[in-house]
């Protein structure tokens, strides 16, 4: 898998529009909740777009790297997401590690959330979060805010 880490003024138009198509496929159709996808932090100076491509050059997974006060007071992890023909085979743990890779190294003085859905709180333990709040709805999905709180050594 090719991966790329890319602001919203270095996506090419084929890649915005593949990434938004995955988003609403899996978000929207799949998981049968209509929501407003379109929230302006794609745009923001220094949003990162995590894009792990195929051999044919096609988005099979995706993350949304957030600046601190973005989303969070800490930096952020959204959007998280792996194309049905990819799950089952790891890609979601690198996807997570590369994604949690840029935070660390963009925003070192932070430590990292995310509000992911409930039924991946497992998942999101495995990469070091932890739950920091109840569960409640989004969108009606069963969401928990997750804290990956980073170790000193690891902030340099």
């Amino acid at each position: 898998m090719l991966w790329k880490s890319l602001s919203f003024s270095e996506l090419s138009l084929n890649e915005l529009y593949d990434l938004l198509k995955l988003r609403v496929d899996v978000f929207v159709v799949e998981q049968n909740c209509p929501y407003p996808e379109l929230d302006d932090k794609d745009r923001h100076a220094q949003t990162q777009h995590l894009l792990g491509l195929n051999e044919q050059g096609v988005i099979q997974a995706y993350a949304r790297v957030l600046a601190p006060g973005v989303s969070y007071p800490d930096a952020s992890i959204g959007r998280v997401i792996v194309a049905e023909a990819a799950r089952g085979g790891g890609v979601a743990h690198t996807l997570m590690q590369k994604a949690i890779a840029i935070s660390i190294k963009r925003w070192p003085e932070h430590n990292i959330q995310l509000g992911g859905q409930e039924h991946l709180k497992g998942f999101y333990q495995q990469q070091g979060f932890e739950a920091v709040s109840e569960m409640y709805l989004e969108d009606g999905i069963p969401h928990i805010d997750m804290l990956l709180t980073l170790t000193e050594s690891a902030k340099t």
